[in-house]
């Protein structure tokens, strides 16, 4: 299903929790297209990009929902990972949950190679993306052994995972060490 307000509606109509997993290295997002490219060039994109999913999640979270992620890196992340690392603060802020994991971790622990989110532990919207990495849409499954073997790897990915902060000074600096300069423009994701 490639219906972005239905998409949306998911995060405004779940009861209690809201939880993603993100393997991908890239994510083709028409609205992060531009700020992202601005993000390459060495200047500060702002959030105006990012601002209504960061009100929905205010909103969200300010209700008592839980909304969390696990997000896979690589060691060094791809651009487009660094240039999540780097707007996190703005995605924590707004109450959201975001803990990382090495790809290599990922695979030891047996996660699966496709990213979901699982609303409420009883449905799950399987991501889909094309070949050139485009978001192509979404599909719901409420299938109950689908949704408990989603489940299971939420709660190992989550055992493993590290949080934000702790995964910016221990693994991503180091990352960074093999041939990573840059990250943080100067103010950026404060």
């Amino acid at each position: 299903m490639s219906d972005p307000e239905a998409f949306e509606r998911l995060f405004s109509d779940f009861a209690s929790t809201a939880y993603r997993l993100e393997v991908r290295t890239a994510y083709g997002v028409a609205s992060e297209d531009v700020p992202f490219q601005r993000y390459l060039a060495g200047e500060d994109p702002g959030i105006q990009w990012l601002q209504p999913w960061l009100d929905l999640m205010s909103e969200q979270t300010g209700r008592g929902k839980r909304v969390s992620r696990v997000r896979v890196v690589d060691s060094p992340p791809s651009d487009y990972l660094r240039w999540e690392i780097v707007n996190t603060p703005h995605n924590l802020r707004a109450g959201e949950d975001i803990r990382y994991l090495t790809r290599s971790r990922a695979r030891k622990i047996g996660l699966p190679r496709h990213d979901y989110w699982v609303f409420d532990e009883e449905f799950l919207a399987l991501l889909e993306f094309g070949a050139d990495d485009r978001f192509l849409g979404f599909r719901l499954v409420a299938d109950a052994t689908a949704v408990a073997a989603h489940l299971e790897w939420q709660k190992r990915a989550w055992r493993h995972a590290l949080p934000y902060a702790r995964y910016v000074a221990e693994e991503f600096a180091d990352g960074c060490a093999d041939g990573f300069t840059g990250g943080f423009p100067e103010g950026y994701g404060a």
